[in-house]
Formats: C-alpha cells, structure tokens, sequence
C-alpha cells in the first residue's frame, strides 16, 4: 500500500528489513545501542560487525533519540539506531513519537533519498502495535506534509501479514496524503 504526500511516498511492505536497498534502514536500538535479537539482531547478523562497533563509539542515548551508523554489509549504506520506549514506562506515545521524528531527522540532515521502518517498540518492548501504527503512520505523515526534506521515499516495513494488515487499515484511515 502507498500514499503520496507533497509528491513524496509513503510506503507499506512485508518484509525482511535488512534486504531492502534504501538509503537507510531503521534499527529499534535499546539505549546502550547493543545489537541483540529481533531486528536488532538481524542487522548485526547481516551488517556485520563494524555497525556494533561504531554503535559502541555513540552510545548511550536516550528514549526517543537517533544516531547514526554506516550499514556494513547490508544493502542501505546507513543504520540509523532509533531507542523506542519500554511499554509501561510513561510517556510511551510521546518517546515512539520522538523516535520516528528524530530518525526522519537524521535522514534529512545527510540528504538521504530513502529510509525503511520497523514497527519499533512493538517486539521484546511490547508497544502495542495498534498504537503504534497510530504514532509511527501519523507522525510520518506529518513530517512529509510539512517538512523540507530530501526524503523521496519512507517505507514502514512489516515482519508479518497480520502486521501489514493492520498497519494498511491504520493507513487507509489517515487523510493525509492524496
């Protein structure tokens, strides 16, 4: 599923984040930036180790933060490190908030053309992923209308079916867009 937004694309896939061929592709990081499992992990198994080595010269940072690193052996030639909220620790919606703008940010300030999501926090974090969507979708949608940026393309790329589908219906709801 796509919308354009000022002639730029959002789009929804189900995939493997780490075989898309984009400029950036977003990692769900904890604080301390240590690549552990879930999409964390699949970069770190992928990418190699120079992400997790530059990771260890940023980190910290804190929730809702982003850093970036180049992408080793992954097809986008960055990772940009987005630290989304524990579910239960406060201000959640907020932090997932700051945690997409800040990596659509860091996309912008080195004129990046192309960056792919996960649903962050939704894993080991237990974000709600119907919240989720929510935030990411329209926080997304709200920097692409209003925003000066080289981004061209931001894909929101699903692990499963049921999360596409449920991320298609968040996004079918939105009136931003055309």
């Amino acid at each position: 599923m796509e919308k354009t937004i000022r002639g730029r694309k959002l789009t929804l896939v189900q995939g493997d984040l780490t075989e898309l061929a984009v400029d950036a592709i977003v990692n769900a990081a904890n604080s301390h930036l240590q690549l552990g499992g879930g999409v964390a992990g699949a970069i770190r198994t992928k990418g190699g180790p120079s992400i997790q080595e530059e990771c260890n010269r940023i980190g910290p940072i804190g929730v809702g933060e982003a850093a970036v690193t180049g992408g080793g052996n992954l097809k986008a030639a960055y990772v940009i490190h987005a630290v989304g909220p524990f579910y239960g620790e406060g201000d959640e919606d907020e932090k997932l908030r700051n945690a997409t703008l800040n990596s659509l940010k860091r996309a912008t300030e080195r004129g990046m053309k192309s960056i792919a999501f996960p649903a962050i926090s939704t894993g080991i974090f237990g974000f709600p992923k119907d919240r989720c969507a929510q935030i990411m979708l329209k926080t997304v949608s709200e920097f692409l209308e209003s925003q000066e940026t080289n981004l061209e393309r931001v894909t929101l790329c699903l692990w499963s079916g049921d999360d596409l589908e449920l991320f298609e219906k968040t996004l079918g709801e939105t009136t931003i867009g055309e």
